[in-house]
């Protein structure tokens, strides 16, 4: 059973989560085989103070 676990910066709405949950499902299915009612997908969303880019997090940043 595939499980995908995707870390992305909070913001996105629930419509372009559907679609990455969509697209990942149905690209492990594709490269692996695996029947897509077997494919997990766990997405994190991970506030902006607590991602770091560079050195600074991404809310210092503006993003």
């Amino acid at each position: 059973m595939p499980f995908a676990q995707i870390y992305m910066i909070e913001g996105r709405t629930e419509e372009q989560k559907k679609a990455v949950i969509e697209k990942v499902t149905q690209a492990l299915h594709e490269a692996v085989g695996a029947p897509k009612e077997n494919v997990r997908v766990w997405i994190h969303d991970v506030p902006k103070e607590n991602w770091g880019i560079a050195g600074v997090s991404a809310k210092e940043l503006g993003r």
